[in-house]
């Protein structure tokens, strides 16, 4: 008998996830988390050498339907991309699962659902559907009960106590900063694993955040966004336990892609771009292709 190890990633499940990123947001440096839309994105984050990744509900949206994040994404094509994602990489997966697609009941299925399907952090927010990104306006909460009622069933909902759940709080652009602070307050009292206070707009209050808050914190690295890009040092300075940078691929991709296709109209090839491209053996090989044929030559000789 072969041993799993021998099979691709696709062909086997990877164990121990959730504990390891309960160990990664434990330990003295900040959990770095890229964010991903894909398997291609996946697979390069876990090579680059990250103890973790974030699937990003923009990123997800822009690839899967063509619209910006707001709120069009449904819980089963989420459910789909996050099974796809997590099958591909033995590194800890995140997922924004935005508002846990309803009441406390459709929480419990939300999160028994990626649980299954090999995620490792959840995160879920207090605004109300249809939801908008965190550093765009028009932003709509619900009331702080609401949220901790979301919560609580997603506490009671994980069956491994491992499972890391991820409150974030929209209230600071509209409400103030001590208003989200109120908030992170009830969400880790209603036992929240991790607090997310998105888009704090300077230094100070990225440092408050982290000084006010009784559990570990993350902070959201959006190019170009409400909050200041920050080196990972500091925020580890500050007092944060994980950064997550959710569509800095997604903005690679598109601008390199652009570039390409531009040259390519201009000058009928591709040749001056095969510099800034994985070779034909380099893609397929990050995608495990030397085991996919070995798995299906062994199992051809019985």
């Amino acid at each position: 008998m072969s041993d799993s190890r021998d099979y691709p990633l696709g062909l086997r499940q990877s164990t121990g996830r959730n504990a390891a990123l309960r160990r990664h947001i434990a330990a003295p440096d900040v959990l770095v988390a890229p964010g991903a839309y894909d398997c291609v994105g996946a697979r390069l984050i876990e090579q680059a050498g990250f103890n973790g990744l974030y699937l990003t509900g923009s990123g997800m949206s822009m690839s899967a339907l063509g619209a910006p994040d707001v709120g069009l994404m449904s819980f089963a094509e989420i459910l789909d991309r996050a099974t796809r994602v997590a099958d591909v990489v033995s590194i800890p997966v995140i997922v924004d699962a935005d508002t846990g697609y309803g009441g406390p009941l459709n929480v419990i299925r939300t999160v028994r659902a990626f649980e299954r399907a090999g995620i490792s952090g959840i995160q879920i927010e207090d605004q109300s559907w249809p939801k908008k990104c965190g550093h765009e306006g028009g932003r709509n909460l619900v009331t702080t009960q609401e949220m901790v009622g979301r919560l609580k069933a997603a506490v009671d909902a994980r069956i491994d106590p491992d499972l890391v759940i991820i409150a974030r709080t929209d209230a600071r652009s509209d409400h103030g900063l001590q208003a989200a602070l109120d908030r992170a307050a009830a969400y880790v009292e209603a036992g929240a694993d991790v607090i997310f206070v998105e888009s704090p707009e300077n230094e100070q209050e990225l440092a408050e955040v982290a000084r006010q808050i009784n559990a570990p914190v993350l902070a959201n690295m959006v190019e170009g966004g409400r909050t200041p890009i920050t080196p990972a040092a500091r925020l580890r300075e500050l007092g944060f336990a994980m950064a997550i940078y959710p569509n800095a691929i997604t903005r690679c991709f598109a601008h390199a892609g652009a570039a390409m296709l531009q040259d390519l109209a201009a000058n009928g090839t591709t040749a001056n771009s095969a510099d800034k491209m994985l070779s034909h053996r380099q893609l397929w090989t990050l995608f495990e292709y030397e085991k996919w044929t070995a798995t299906e030559d062994r199992l051809k000789q019985g």
